[in-house]
């Protein structure tokens, strides 16, 4: 890939890529055939490549082996051990548990799972009583093991490590959120594949469980079935992204509007941040900045240029950047390209071609790189898959 400012027009692309795009690109277009035979949304029968070096941004790392059947969300259990904290767990029933149905969101069959015997003492001092015992697992599509106290040091049933293989191997998703990792190494979960938890806690995880790839400065991670997240707020991130990637960005949107909590955060986006959400205020010359390249996304720019518009150096300028963000300025704008592209694939009828040039990618091929590497599929399979039916009539 040659080395550009932003702009993704000027990326080269693998040729049997660029190539396969403009086919599929033709096929759509009126030609008969599957556009993306092989790479299809609804079913991973193989892995996509992830051909980034160790440290970018991990959101769509599968393993070779891994096979998951998209779109069907819609069963999740949490499974509670005694010690489990109430935020945590509160995040998954937050996101999953809540009937949104007057918007027309999905309503989950949610459950909450005793691993051991209940009633199920949780942090702070209160109990949680369940009707469902371990084998409420097995159907569940999502498998959700919040944080709890003492998780760092302890011990757990080898029912519930069952369990929680079973539920990985099937296909299912099972997702931790901060100190819930260590349950899910105790399941050899985490064997050879990238986790996080909080900051506090990765050496344990990493001395208790060796095999396990951490990265420690990250907010969440997904490898093949298996999500991580960091501590408390983390969580809902993780989620989101569950439900970005099952259900399309319109409905998770909906749903962190309603908890009024940013819609997306890259997983890759540090822990620590100095300053989280940039400000507002005219004055403020990186929040100004970040106004303006969400505005101008088809602009291409360089971090030179940015830091002219800022009046600052330009190593000041991605200094700051960097603290007030999480992440780049090529990250941050090549993360917001992807999210429009995202909701134009959903809401129009844009030819693939348009949205890379409305999403400031230049071009289909460019598009579809992109969006392998980021989601894991193509352009045309997204759109199949989470296409409104309320998307307007617009071609182009």
């Amino acid at each position: 890939m040659v080395q550009g400012p932003f702009g993704c027009a000027q990326l080269t692309v693998d040729a049997s890529l660029a190539e396969g795009s403009r086919d599929r690109g033709q096929q759509e277009e009126g030609q008969q055939g599957d556009p993306d035979e092989g790479v299809e949304c609804g079913v991973h029968a193989n892995t996509v490549a992830d051909p980034r070096p160790e440290g970018q941004w991990q959101d769509c790392h599968r393993t070779s082996n891994y096979c998951h059947t998209r779109g069907v969300l819609k069963n999740v259990a949490v499974a509670l051990t005694h010690g489990v904290n109430a935020f945590e767990l509160g995040v998954a029933a937050e996101v999953f548990g809540m009937d949104r149905s007057d918007q027309g969101l999905p309503v989950y069959d949610f459950a909450l799972v005793a691993a051991e015997p209940p009633p199920i003492r949780a942090n702070p001092a209160f109990t949680i009583g369940t009707e469902h015992g371990l084998g409420r697992l097995a159907e569940a599509d999502l498998v959700v093991v919040p944080a709890g106290q003492g998780y760092v040091e302890r011990e757990y049933s080898e029912e519930l490590l069952n369990a929680l293989r079973a539920a990985a191997e099937r296909g299912a998703w099972v997702l931790s959120v901060c100190s819930g990792a260590f349950v899910l190494g105790a399941a050899g979960l985490l064997d050879g594949r990238r986790c996080t938890t909080h900051w506090r806690y990765t050496r344990q995880l990493a001395q208790r469980w060796p095999k396990a790839r951490i990265e420690p400065d990250v907010l969440y991670t997904e490898d093949g079935p298996v999500v991580t997240s960091a501590g408390t707020a983390a969580g809902i991130d993780a989620c989101l992204h569950l439900v970005r990637r099952e259900q399309g960005s319109q409905v998770a949107n909906a749903i962190a509007r309603r908890m009024v909590v940013p819609p997306h955060r890259e997983g890759g986006q540090a822990q620590y941040i100095e300053q989280p959400v940039p400000s507002e205020r005219s004055d403020d010359a990186i929040g100004a900045s970040l106004h303006w390249m969400e505005e101008n996304l088809t602009e291409q720019v360089t971090v030179e240029q940015l830091a002219d518009r800022a009046h600052m150096a330009p190593r000041t300028y991605a200094r700051r950047f960097q603290q007030e963000t999480g992440t780049t300025p090529h990250q941050w704008v090549l993360g917001q390209r992807i999210l429009r592209a995202q909701h134009l694939l959903e809401e129009t009828n844009l030819t693939v071609d348009a949205v890379a040039a409305r999403a400031g990618f230049g071009n289909d091929a460019a598009l579809r790189h992109h969006f392998v590497r980021r989601l894991g599929t193509t352009p045309h399979a997204y759109r199949r898959t989470f296409r409104g039916p309320s998307g307007s009539e617009v071609l182009g």
